[in-house]
């Protein structure tokens, strides 16, 4: 059988983007930067030019917001957009220096003092929701708590109700849909509706912030002051929000579910994690590394240059593959493989480098150290239930996560 060319790939076959393994490995081995000939996009995939990317700013620009839309988004879709805030640069789609500024006036809110903070809170939080299955012996994971455990805690900090819960993650399943790229036009105009949703209720959160500050990181985020920098606006406060609310539980819950997918698929790593629990942190570095949740993101080339050897004229956009870098050979030997032992796992890009370091990062890996600790302190021998259905990811151009998880486990006598 001919083996598949490059160009026989469609980077956006919903097929590709639920397992993009095969692809990846083909395009570091063939093409690390790579230019798809159906869409002119380039392609990064390797490791080391990944790197070269995102440490030069100035040349390959988050300022990519045309990459999703630009001025060509379908009259029904701004016509749902009009009765909202208008979209603004922030943390994702800026670059220095005005990047700097809202990276400093949200720094307080994921600093040290906070996430440590909200340690025993997410513990106990974890454990309510184990003890809602841990006498069933089975849970479908996604639903039943990876996707509950980031998502109250963020909506907690964010000043929503637990009443409000449900509205809340439809509103996060709006912004997930519009990063994804895969919607048809009602999708569109669907989603649209939700963020102006959230823009609305959140505007109003503001301002009871604003009058009255609490603990969390919606008062932090209003109240911000840094030496002479202008406080944010309502519109830029909103975005950051948005970004929040994904970052914050949708990237956090793939994790967990990923790293317990691969826990209940290798019984030997599973077991050396269970009899020494110290190994989490390292357990969390690995599954970001194999889970990459944020698979790729975009950027704009601001001048002609050349990577990987690769020449990139001025105004390309470029898919960063940052689910390819952390699999590639020359940086992870035998990178298919989980390993907790794993030496180097802490090089991994799921949070990104440089400037555009996830500002979430330590929320994200106190989450996710939290919530291995307590699953698998409390229940064992975790594996997949083969009377249900098989694990399968949501075709997503950014995002990389299951669509449901099936687990059989056995309680422990603490339980």
């Amino acid at each position: 059988m001919a083996t598949q060319a490059l160009s026989d790939f469609n980077p956006f076959d919903p097929a590709v983007l639920r397992e993009p393994l095969e692809f990846n490995r083909r395009l570091r081995a063939e093409a690390p930067v790579y230019r798809d000939p159906h869409t002119g996009l380039f392609l990064v995939s390797s490791y080391d030019a990944l790197v070269e990317a995102l440490k030069d700013w100035e040349t390959f620009s988050n300022r990519f917001a045309a990459a999703m839309g630009g001025g060509q988004i379908p009259d029904e879709v701004a016509k749902a957009q009009s009765d909202g805030y208008p979209v603004v640069d922030t943390m994702l789609t800026a670059d220095p220096p005005e990047q700097r500024r809202f990276r400093k006036l949200v720094a307080k809110a994921f600093g040290p003092r906070r996430v440590n903070g909200l340690e025993s809170h997410t513990e106990a939080l974890s454990n309510e929701l184990i003890d809602a299955f841990a006498g069933d012996g089975r849970v479908e994971l996604r639903t039943q708590y990876a996707q509950l455990l980031p998502l109250i805690m963020i909506a907690e900090q964010l000043g929503v109700p637990r009443e409000d819960l449900a509205q809340f993650r439809r509103w996060s399943d709006g912004f997930v849909a519009q990063l994804g790229g895969m919607a048809d036009l009602d999708g569109q105009v669907q989603a649209a509706k939700l963020i102006v949703e959230f823009q609305h209720y959140f505007a109003a959160k503001l301002e009871e912030r604003r009058a009255e500050p609490q603990e969390d990181i919606l008062s932090d985020i209003v109240n911000a002051r840094v030496e002479d920098e202008r406080p944010l606006d309502v519109p830029e406060s909103l975005s950051i929000l948005q970004q929040l609310l994904v970052a914050g539980n949708e990237t956090t819950s793939s994790s967990i579910g990923e790293g317990m997918l691969l826990l209940a698929s290798n019984p030997q790593q599973q077991a050396l994690v269970e009899q020494d629990l110290s190994l989490v942190p390292r357990l969390v570095d690995e599954v970001l590394r194999l889970a990459t949740p944020t698979a790729n993101m975009w950027r704009v080339v601001t001048r002609d240059t050349l990577l990987a050897g690769v020449e990139i004229p001025k105004g390309s956009f470029v898919l960063l593959r940052y689910s390819s870098a952390n699999r590639d050979e020359s940086r992870f030997p035998d990178p298919d493989r989980f390993d907790v032992l794993r030496e180097n796992a802490s090089d991994q890009l799921a949070f990104g480098l440089g400037t555009h370091f996830c500002i979430g990062a330590p929320l994200a890996r106190k989450e996710m150290e939290v919530a291995f600790r307590t699953l698998l302190g409390r229940l064992g021998s975790w594996r997949l239930d083969s009377q249900a259905s098989a694990p399968t990811y949501q075709p997503n151009v950014l995002l990389h996560g299951l669509q449901a998880l099936h687990l059989l486990f056995e309680p422990r006598a603490e339980a």
